[in-house]
């Protein structure tokens, strides 16, 4: 069942303004306005003490002396007063609040207190509440007629459910919608989400049979683990385009873990995003580009772009941006090359790009779209006009959209006219496909095409059911038996990793000379001595790990060696003893690391490994629980992915063991909520099961 049932606040019966006001530009006037002219299917109550009517229709003093039942009460009033209103509200058996009133949790201090009030007085009654600091709703269903907002424009009637978080951004939205001639089904700001959230809106219009479309301006995810099932599943039906808000974090704390350092806020949106299918723009002019190629165009079949132009120069240009997009330029059937030679001047190129030159009529156009059409190697189509002297824009706008009728592939036009032309195109031809002014941004709005179509129809993934006597671990991560930071003690991470199934290089932990012989002599030679206890963060900054040890001799003097180089060096760390381990001669490092994010859950990344991890900045990240597939995905996703499947003759590291313990690490933080952090560098990625293992890790544990 739905957390929080939306029907009230989409599709209310009866709306009370309260607020309303007769001082015409006011909000009050504009919300009262807007449901007026919007010819909202309901009845209307305006509420204002001093009033008598308000755009002719009967005022009432209070929301209680309403005589008739009110589904919806969007309040306006002076801050001072919502609280006061709501209680009334509650006791008319008032369903649903849309909070219009700023200065709540947005200005911090008393404001934080005044709209925890507010959500205890909304729930007490079992009033759902959006807002506060918000801008309205908006549902443009020809059943409701709903505009209980205080924009000066509404939007046409379309399939793009909108949801906004910001009410001023809201306002522009509405505009820039309506000039582009994107429709909207529904939209809604949330401003503060002090109840209705963007997973309460996913939820409703994920079943919202006129939404086809989902578009989203949010400075907060909300619950990561709910957005992702809900965005999952939605997105098998309907795309989802996100713009995130706040994409640095300015005073981030510092991380002493790898991981740490490498999931960021950022990524770790990013990483949600992409697991949960929706297509992430970096800002609202991609969230429009991307609305007009969703709503104009079928989903491609591939990433091969065919480019139509009658210019060379911008043609280089569609050229560049769409190979830097990840995409690729159609090579054109014999067939394609030969029906378009019929045609076009012999100064033409007939190659992709094809330039039909200057001259092209806007019959041209169509002929060669169509040609273009039935090539099987081309999956999308760019159609560039430069506007020649004699040849009306129009008449290849409206060449190019009969085409786009009846070929069943992405056509999406760059018309470089001035942009008063694109500001009236829509109005001369409504059902345009997308035009755009400039190529990149037709490059782009083809690849998300090409993005959604490919997430849309990947397969779910498993995840790794892993059989671990839970309690056992929960022993070994004991708080109370790590460092001021948390760090835990070398052997109690490797006991943790073993009993994951994780394979570790072996190892023993040693206090003297005579146990490190010993442990020597256990392990076989070679060995590899490092440093040991608290404080000790990066062991290569302390001189703190001696490789290839072949004897008793080489190991003491290292030990000697390292001792004192730890005393010169030691910057307050605290030398415990050594950790004596196999020396693992692996063919290539990873890294391997997991993260308890305040905001997004439990994080895993990886990467190339080594002390330079933090420097290279090769890493993919996931949200756990991660399935098969993620873990494929994070593998293939880095750039260093060639190096592991081995070059110049190389042999591939095993790819299926990375694959596996990175699953195993994602089961080990969903299990075990007192891991922080974890970072596994290096794993010797080899290839060979025995050359695969796990040489240095961390974990870092909940202290409080």
């Amino acid at each position: 069942m739905p957390r929080i049932h939306m029907q009230p606040v989409f599709r209310p019966r009866s709306i009370a303004v309260i607020g309303a006001s007769t001082r015409k530009g006011s909000i009050g006037w504009y919300v009262v306005h807007n449901i007026v002219s919007g010819d909202f299917n309901g009845n209307l109550f305006p509420v204002n003490l001093r009033a008598e009517t308000i755009h002719s229709i009967k005022c009432y003093g209070r929301v209680i002396d309403i005589p008739d039942p009110v589904d919806l009460a969007v309040i306006c009033v002076p801050k001072r007063f919502v609280l006061e209103v709501v209680e009334q509200c509650g006791r008319k058996g008032v369903k649903a609040l849309v909070v219009i009133t700023a200065g709540f949790k947005e200005i911090e201090g008393e404001g934080i207190a005044l709209e925890a009030r507010l959500l205890e007085a909304a729930r007490r009654h079992g009033m759902v509440l959006v807002g506060p600091n918000c801008m309205g709703v908006i549902n443009t269903d020809p059943e409701v007629r709903l505009n209980a907002t205080f924009a000066p424009q509404g939007p046409h009637a379309g399939s793009i459910g909108f949801m906004s978080q910001s009410g001023a951004l809201g306002v522009a939205i509405l505009i820039i919608a309506r000039q582009l001639g994107l429709g909207l089904s529904t939209f809604i700001s949330l401003g503060n989400k002090a109840d209705v959230n963007a997973n309460d809106v996913l939820e409703y219009l994920e079943h919202n049979e006129r939404t086809r479309i989902i578009a989203m301006y949010l400075e907060s995810v909300g619950d990561p683990r709910i957005f992702k099932e809900l965005a999952r599943r939605i997105t098998r039906k309907k795309p989802i385009v996100l713009v995130k808000a706040g994409r640095t974090e300015a005073g981030a704390r510092a991380a002493s873990s790898h991981t740490g350092a490498l999931a960021g806020p950022d990524q770790a949106v990013t990483a949600l995003t992409e697991q949960a299918g929706v297509l992430r723009v970096c800002s609202m002019e991609d969230l429009f580009d991307v609305l007009q190629a969703l709503r104009g165009c079928p989903l491609p079949h591939g990433p091969s772009v065919a480019v139509l132009t009658n210019a060379g120069g911008p043609a280089i240009m569609a050229t560049d941006a769409i190979i830097g997009m990840g995409l690729q330029m159609a090579r054109l059937a014999p067939e394609t090359v030969a029906a378009l030679g019929a045609f076009l001047p012999p100064e033409a190129s007939l190659r992709n790009p094809v330039d039909m030159i200057a001259g092209a009529q806007a019959a041209d156009y169509g002929r060669a779209l169509e040609c273009l059409g039935r090539d099987p190697g081309v999956d999308q189509i760019m159609a560039i006009f430069v506007p020649p002297l004699l040849i009306d824009p129009l008449d290849v706008a409206s060449a190019i959209r009969e085409q786009s009728r009846r070929i069943d592939k992405p056509i999406v036009s760059v018309i470089l006219a001035p942009l008063e032309w694109h500001t009236t195109i829509r109005d001369r031809i409504p059902d345009l496909p997308p035009v755009y002014l400039f190529p990149e941004a037709a490059a782009k709005a083809l690849h998300a095409l090409v993005t959604y179509a490919s997430r849309r129809n990947r397969p779910e993934g498993k995840i790794l059911e892993v059989d671990v006597d839970i309690g056992a671990v929960d022993a070994r991560l004991d708080p109370a038996r790590a460092d001021a930071e948390g760090y835990l003690s070398p052997d109690r991470v490797m006991e943790v990793l073993v009993r994951y199934g994780i394979p570790v290089a072996r190892w023993a932990t040693v206090t003297s000379e005579q146990e490190a012989l010993d442990a020597a002599r256990g392990i076989g030679y070679p060995v590899v001595l490092k440093l040991a206890g608290k404080g000790i963060v990066h062991k290569t900054e302390l001189k703190g790990v001696r490789l290839d040890l072949h004897d008793e001799t080489e190991l003491l003097a290292a030990l000697r060696e390292m001792r004192a180089d730890f005393e010169r060096l030691s910057r307050g760390a605290q030398l415990s003893g050594f950790l004596v381990q196999e020396m693992v001669a692996g063919e290539r490092e990873v890294f391997m690391g997991v993260r308890e994010d305040p905001s997004y859950g439990d994080l895993v990344v990886f990467g190339m490994g080594g002390k330079y991890v933090e420097v290279l900045q090769d890493t993919f990240m996931r949200l756990a629980p991660i399935t098969d597939l993620d873990a494929r995905t994070m593998i293939e996703g880095i750039r260093g992915y060639p190096l592991l499947e081995g070059v110049r003759g190389e042999p591939s590291s095993r790819i299926d063991i990375l694959k596996d313990c990175l699953q195993r690490l994602s089961a080990l933080i969903t299990n075990h909520p007192l891991v922080i952090e974890m970072d596994v560098n290096p794993f010797m990625a080899g290839s060979t099961a025995e050359t695969c293992k796990v040489v240095d890790a961390r974990i870092r544990v909940r202290k409080d």
